[in-house]
């Protein structure tokens, strides 16, 4: 099949096309720097003319209230251009749980673009991630005070990215879905415990500490991030540090 992957060269288009073509298909990354932009729309209607499948990886700039501007202009702009160079499948990559946390604009940028997808004129599949493990220093970054990190004790099950990118590409080669695929980590962590995991195997002597109100994970309840019933990804994440 001829696939476009739109924002084919980040961290999980790079290893989505690098999949599919191991496979023997033939996918085509897209992005900025390959001179397609999906909100101006240039190179846009080129990069998905005569494609099978349009997998959609793209992110917004932001994760305020300006990201749903973006997905909102985005998402329409590619579904026109896909039908009209009549695409049989529309893939978009998105996060367990998103449409139960609407205090995040981020989280409610994502839940658009679904709906957005699943109202639209094309089969499509929705694949929907934990949190990626790749993703930690950035969250311990956050809330940080000199050597002390304060993080809420919000139920994370960590992802490999090379795991999602795995499980796009495979859903990206089969039928569509017409609905919604949850994948995630094997282990639930309490994120607390994370950073205490992450900063203990890297040699860190930062010390953390639950407060339920520190950081973007405060407004989550519940264990609405995780999803036992998902399909569970082989990666560890003490083995991803490793």
């Amino acid at each position: 099949m001829k696939i476009a992957v739109i924002g084919g060269t980040g961290l999980i288009g790079s290893r989505v096309v690098k999949n599919l073509n191991a496979a023997e298909h033939e996918a085509v990354p897209h992005s900025k720097s390959t001179g397609v932009d999906i909100i101006s729309g240039q190179g846009r209607d080129e990069a998905v003319a005569g494609t099978d499948v349009v997998v959609n990886l793209t992110n917004s700039p932001t994760f305020d209230e300006a990201s749903l501007a973006f997905f909102r202009t985005s998402m329409d702009n590619l579904l026109a251009a896909a039908h009209k160079g009549g695409v049989g499948h529309f893939v978009i990559l998105s996060i367990v749980g998103v449409d139960q946390v609407p205090e995040l604009d981020y989280y409610r940028a994502k839940a658009l673009q679904e709906k957005i997808l699943a109202a639209g004129p094309i089969p499509y599949s929705i694949v929907r991630a934990t949190q990626f493990m790749e993703f930690m220093d950035a969250v311990l970054s956050w809330t940080t005070d000199g050597n002390t990190v304060r993080l809420p004790a919000t139920p994370i099950q960590p992802i490999a990215s090379k795991d999602v990118a795995s499980a796009v590409a495979e859903v990206a080669a089969g039928a569509p879905l017409n609905g919604i695929r949850n994948i995630a980590g094997p282990e639930i962590f309490s994120l607390d415990e994370l950073g205490r995991i992450t900063l203990s195997h890297k040699g860190d002597n930062r010390t953390v500490v639950m407060d339920p109100t520190a950081g973007m994970f405060a407004v989550v309840k519940g264990d609405v991030l995780t999803d036992k019933n998902a399909h569970l990804a082989p990666t560890r994440y003490t083995d991803w540090l490793s």
